[in-house]
C-alpha cells in the first residue's frame, strides 16, 4: 500500500503525543510520593525537630569526645640541627580472647604462620628476648586469656611496626590473630647528652595529658612548644567506626637555640677528658659569643654515686659557688675607678703571709717565700691574696659601703634574667648585716664571702671583652612555625659601661699578662691569644677545716679581637687545686679548636714564599695533553709540541718548562720511561705490544729496551715509582 508523506507526518504526530501522555501519567503517578516525601522533611524539620535534634544530643553524649594530642614543636641547634623533637613510638599487644575466637589450634601448629615462626622473627629483631623466651612468653599469655598481653617491653618505630605486622601469625590481621599496638609520642634528643640539661625534659605523664616541660627551655617555653589540643568523637558509619575531627590540633612553635653543635662537642669533649683525670665533685663550662651573648656550649657534669658523670643539675646557672680568684678582676676595676691604686703602685706582700685583726691572709707560695714588693698590676697577674686584701683595706676599711655600690655599679650582681628556670642569684656579704665581720672586707677581696652562679661570672669577663658593655647571657635565638620566623631574640645590655674607657684598657692589659706572665700560664697558647684569671676558692666547714676547692679559669680570647668568652669550673677536685693547670688547659684546648675550625686562609691573599718552587714536575707523556695541563696551571711552556710524545724539562731561570721530541718509530719499541701508566701503555699498546704493570708513579725500567724491533704480541713489562 502506497504511503503519502502525509501519513507518515500524522504518525510521528501520533507517536509523539502517545509519549508525551505516557510521561504525564508516570508524573501524576509520582506526584504524591514526592509531596509525601516533602511532608515528612517538613514535619522532621519543623514539627518535631527538636526531638530529633534532643535524640542526636543524646546519642552523642553517649560517645565521649576524646582529646587530639598536637605534636610537640622541635628544638633545633643554631646551626639548624634538630637536638630534641617528639617521636611516635608503639607498644605492641595481643588479644588472645577475640571473644572466645582466638585460634589456639593454628597459633601452636602452623608451620609458616605460628608460634614457632613468630618467636623466631620477635627474637631476631626485638632483640630482648630468646626464641625460647618468646615462645614460653607468649604461651603464657595465650594460657592467661589476656585481652591486653604486652608482647614486649621496648616500644618500636612506625617503619619497625610496619615490619613486625608482616611476621608470621600477625600478618593474618588484627580479627584474626589479636595483634594490635598502643601508639604513644616520645620525647627524644638526637645527639644524646649535648647540653642535655639546658635543653631540658619532658615529665612522664606527657602523652597521657598534653606535654608539659620539667626542666630548661622545655619548660621555659612549653606554652609554645606543646601547641593546642583538638578534639574528636568516633561516630559510627555501617558497621565500622570513624573519627570525626571536631576541632583541629594546633602543633607547637619550634625553638631555635644559641647552640652551636661543634663548639658544644668540642666543649663537652675537652672538660670530660680533663674531668676523668683529675675526678671532681661538679664541673661546668660556658661559651658564649661576645658581641651576642648567644651561649654557644654549656656542659655540666655532676658525678654520681657510681662515679660516673651526667648532666642531672645545670650549675652552671643554679650553682651557688665562691668565685675565687676570679673575683680579684671585679675587685680591680672597682680600685681603679675609684683611684684608690694605680697599677704601678707598690705592695709589699712579704713572705705571703699577713696578719690582720690576729687572722692569716696568706698567698699560695707564702711557704715558699712570697712574693715580696709588688706591683698592682702583678698582685692580680699572680693572684695575690696579701696584695689585693692591702689594696681593699686602703681603700674601703673604713667605708666597706663603698666598696659594696663600686662591685653594684660594675654589674657584678645585675640580674642577668636568664631564660632557664632555676636560676640563681648572686650572694654577697653587706655590712651591718648577719654574717658581716671584721674579716668580710678582706675576705671579698680574693673572692670569699661571695657566692655566685658560674655564668655571671663570665657574664662580667664577657663584658671586658666587649668593650665595656655587659649583655644578658640568651640561649635562644628564634621562635619559628613552618619554618618561618615568627620572633627573634635581640641582644639586650643589663649594664653599660661597666668602666671608663681607661680603666677598661688597664684590665684587658692586666688579663692578657695574668695568661703570658701570671698564674694563668698553662692556658697560654702559641695558635690564638688568650686573655683571663685563673681562679681558686677554699672550702670551709663551720669548724674551720678545709674540706675542698674550687678551682676555674675564665677569660676571652683572641685576646685583642675578642670573640668568645668561655669559663671552666670545677667543684672539689682531687689532686693540687690549680685553676690554671686544672681549668686553664681545658680553656685553651677549647679555645684552639674552635678557633681552628673557624679560621679562614685565603691562599690568593698570601705572599709567595722566595724559596718556594712554583713550576711542577712534569712527567712525560702526550703532548697536547701536556700542555692543555700547563696552559691551565699558566705556566709557560718553551719548545714544540708538534710531536706525539715529549719530555718536559723545568727552568727554574725563565720559570718555565721546556719541551723535547721523544722519537717514535714505526716497528721499534718505543722509550716510555718518565711516563706515567696511561701514556706508557698507550704508547706501548699502539705498536701492538702486551703490557704488564708493576708499581704506580712514573715508569723507571722497561723489560724490551727502547729502539729495539716490536714483536707483536709481546708482553713488556714496566717498573712504575713515585
Amino acid at each position: 500500500m502506497h504511503t503519502t508523506p502525509q501519513d507518515e507526518e500524522f504518525e510521528r504526530v501520533t507517536a509523539k503525543t502517545n509519549i508525551v501522555i505516557r510521561y504525564g501519567i508516570i508524573i501524576l503517578l509520582l506526584f504524591p510520593v514526592v509531596a509525601g516525601i516533602l511532608v515528612c522533611l517538613f514535619r522532621i524539620i519543623c514539627v518535631d525537630g527538636d526531638k530529633w535534634m534532643r535524640t542526636w544530643r543524646k546519642e552523642q553524649n553517649r560517645i565521649p569526645m576524646k582529646v587530639v594530642i598536637p605534636n610537640r614543636g622541635n628544638i633545633y641547634s643554631s646551626d639548624g640541627k634538630l637536638i630534641s623533637t617528639s617521636m611516635h613510638m608503639y607498644e605492641l599487644y595481643m588479644d588472645f580472647k577475640l571473644g572466645n575466637r582466638f585460634p589456639k589450634d593454628s597459633f601452636l601448629n602452623s608451620a609458616t604462620n605460628g608460634i614457632d615462626s613468630l618467636a623466631w622473627y620477635l627474637s631476631k629483631n626485638l632483640g630482648d628476648r630468646t626464641v625460647n623466651g618468646y615462645k614460653t612468653h607468649l604461651k603464657n599469655g595465650m594460657n592467661s586469656g589476656s585481652t591486653q598481653f604486652r608482647i614486649s617491653a621496648k616500644k618500636v618505630s612506625y617503619l619497625q611496626l610496619k615490619k613486625i605486622k608482616q611476621y608470621p601469625f600477625f600478618r593474618l590481621g588484627r580479627n584474626k590473630s589479636g595483634f594490635y599496638e598502643k601508639e604513644y609520642m616520645e620525647r627524644r634528643k638526637l645527639f644524646g647528652t649535648l647540653a642535655e640539661r639546658t635543653i631540658g625534659y619532658i615529665d612522664e605523664n606527657y602523652w597521657n595529658n598534653l606535654s608539659k616541660g620539667v626542666k630548661g627551655l622545655e619548660l621555659k617555653y612549653d606554652s609554645l612548644l606543646r601547641g593546642e589540643t583538638g578534639l574528636r568523637r568516633s561516630v559510627r558509619i555501617g558497621r565500622q567506626l570513624a573519627n570525626v575531627l571536631y576541632e583541629e590540633p594546633v602543633d607547637g612553635f619550634d625553638i631555635m637555640t644559641t647552640i652551636d653543635t661543634q663548639i658544644q662537642d668540642i666543649t663537652e669533649k675537652a672538660l670530660l677528658n680533663k674531668v676523668k683525670e683529675v675526678q671532681p665533685r661538679a664541673a661546668v663550662a660556658i661559651v658564649m659569643e661576645v658581641k651576642t651573648g648567644e651561649i654557644k656550649a654549656i656542659t655540666n657534669l655532676i658525678r654520681e654515686p657510681d662515679g660516673s658523670y651526667s648532666e642531672s643539675e645545670n650549675r652552671a646557672v643554679n650553682g651557688q659557688y665562691e668565685p675565687g680568684s676570679t673575683f680579684k678582676t671585679a675587685v680591680m676595676m672597682v680600685a681603679l675607678e675609684d683611684g684608690v691604686c694605680t697599677p704601678d703602685k707598690t705592695l709589699n706582700t712579704g713572705n705571703g703571709l699577713y696578719m690582720y685583726k690576729n687572722r692569716p691572709i696568706r698567698d699560695h707560695n707564702y711557704n715558699k717565700g712570697g712574693y715580696g714588693a709588688i706591683s698592682a698590676e702583678q698582685a692580680l697577674w699572680y693572684s695575690s691574696n696579701v696584695g689585693m686584701a692591702k689594696i681593699v683595706l686602703e681603700g674601703y676599711e673604713h667605708d666597706p659601703q663603698k666598696f659594696i655600690a663600686g662591685l653594684e655599679r660594675i654589674g657584678v650582681f645585675a640580674d642577668l634574667d636568664l631564660e632557664i628556670s632555676g636560676s640563681g642569684r648572686p650572694k654577697v656579704s653587706m655590712p651591718g648585716k648577719a654574717g658581716w665581720s671584721d674579716q668580710s672586707l678582706p675576705r671579698m677581696s680574693y673572692g670569699t664571702e661571695v657566692q655566685m652562679p658560674p655564668i655571671y661570672t663570665l657574664a662580667f669577663y664577657n663584658a671586658i671583652a666587649n668593650n665595656g658593655k655587659m649583655i644578658r647571657p640568651i640561649f635562644t635565638k628564634e621562635i619559628q612555625r613552618d619554618g618561618k620566623v615568627v620572633d627573634r631574640f635581640k641582644t639586650q645590655t643589663v649594664v653599660s659601661p661597666v668602666c671608663s674607657n681607661r680603666v677598661l684598657k688597664i684590665i684587658r692589659s692586666m688579663l692578657t699578662n695574668a695568661v703570658e706572665k701570671g698564674t694563668g700560664n698553662a692556658a697560654f697558647s702559641k695558635s690564638v691569644s688568650i686573655a683571663g684569671k685563673t681562679g681558686t676558692a677554699q672550702l670551709i666547714d663551720k669548724n674551720g677545716t678545709i674540706y675542698g676547692h674550687n678551682v676555674s679559669f675564665c677569660g676571652y680570647f683572641p685576646a685583642d679581637e675578642p670573640q668568645y668568652s668561655c669559663i671552666v669550673f670545677m667543684h672539689r677536685p682531687s689532686g693540687y687545686p690549680s685553676g690554671g693547670l686544672m681549668c686553664g688547659t681545658v680553656f685553651k684546648t677549647i679555645a684552639e679548636k674552635i678557633y681552628s675550625c673557624q679560621t679562614k686562609i685565603i691562599v690568593r691573599s698570601m705572599k709567595p714564599d722566595s724559596a718556594g718552587i712554583y713550576i711542577p714536575e712534569v712527567k712525560n707523556g702526550h703532548a697536547k695533553s701536556l700542555a692543555y695541563i700547563l696552559d691551565e696551571l699558566d705556566v709557560r711552556t718553551s719548545g714544540p709540541i708538534k710531536f706525539e710524545y715529549v719530555s718536559g724539562k723545568r727552568n727554574m731561570a725563565t720559570q718555565s718548562v721546556n719541551m723535547q721530541e721523544i722519537p717514535v718509530r714505526d716497528g721499534l719499541v718505543p722509550n716510555v720511561e718518565g711516563m706515567g701508566a696511561k701514556d706508557a701503555v698507550y704508547a706501548l699498546e699502539k705498536c701492538g705490544l702486551n703490557v704488564r704493570l708493576s708499581g704506580w708513579g712514573k715508569v723507571v725500567s722497561q723489560s724490551s729496551p727502547p729502539g729495539t724491533r716490536v714483536v707483536k704480541g709481546r708482553t713488556v713489562t714496566i717498573v712504575l715509582k713515585n
